[in-house]
């Protein structure tokens, strides 16, 4: 099991108040939050259409430093890889049914400064990283069809992490296992037992303000960091 200590909560801005952008990006950072996670969608790979680099840009302009994980719900990918690049991405995932060159893909991530990684669908087999495990930094298991937050943790993700950390630990590279959908307080010590060691968690983060009108998200987050904590 992952140490409680390399944990990391990644919010996603997806579910946050993009009329106060920055200011929601800060405060779920000084409320504790690691990694700012970035949902891409271009209502063509997934039903749903987002936001693109010059949001990403400007969190950057606008004084954020922490990790921006971007993954990418784009096809084609290659074109838009470039684009995040430049506007300041850290770690960038996609899909492997959305490039025709995985390989290629991935190693343009890399070659570009940023850290690479392919994400997993709930249908989606771990065996897209038979031959390019020496090029990911992240695998992503999608814990819900992606499109939407606020969507319910499906419960086959568990074993499909088991399986995708016995891979990571089997290769002895340094590989970060993250988990998106449906992460809440009342699981996530079951998804971190399963292998996962990043958390994303969107609405269930977000919508702590909305509940409570607190200002910043110290209560939800705390007690993420508690549930964690608890494993031995």
């Amino acid at each position: 099991m992952t140490a409680t200590s390399d944990f990391q909560i990644a919010p996603s801005i997806l579910s946050a108040n993009f009329a106060k952008l920055g200011e929601e990006v800060d405060d779920v950072l000084a409320s504790g939050a690691d990694i700012v996670h970035f949902d891409v969608m271009d209502n063509h790979f997934v039903p749903n259409l987002t936001i693109g680099p010059m949001v990403c840009e400007a969190l950057r302009k606008h004084g954020v430093t922490a990790p921006i994980d971007v993954h990418l719900m784009v096809k084609p990918v290659d074109r838009v890889i470039g684009d995040f690049i430049d506007a300041g991405a850290t770690y960038i995932t996609f899909h492997p049914e959305a490039s025709e060159h995985i390989d290629r893909s991935l190693q343009l991530i890399r070659d570009g400064g940023c850290k690479a990684g392919l994400v997993f669908n709930p249908a989606t087999p771990l065996s897209y990283l038979d031959y390019v495990m020496d090029k990911v930094d992240m695998v992503l298991l999608m814990s819900v069809n992606p499109g939407f937050g606020g969507q319910s943790f499906i419960p086959s993700t568990l074993n499909k992490l088991r399986q995708a950390r016995q891979r990571i630990d089997e290769s002895g590279l340094d590989i970060r296992l993250e988990v998106d959908g449906g992460v809440k307080i009342d699981n996530i010590a079951e998804i971190a037992r399963a292998g996962a060691d990043t958390f994303v968690a969107g609405s269930a983060v977000f919508g702590a303000r909305q509940e409570s009108d607190l200002h910043r998200y110290d209560t939800v987050i705390g007690r993420f960091r508690e549930q964690l904590s608890q494993l031995t």
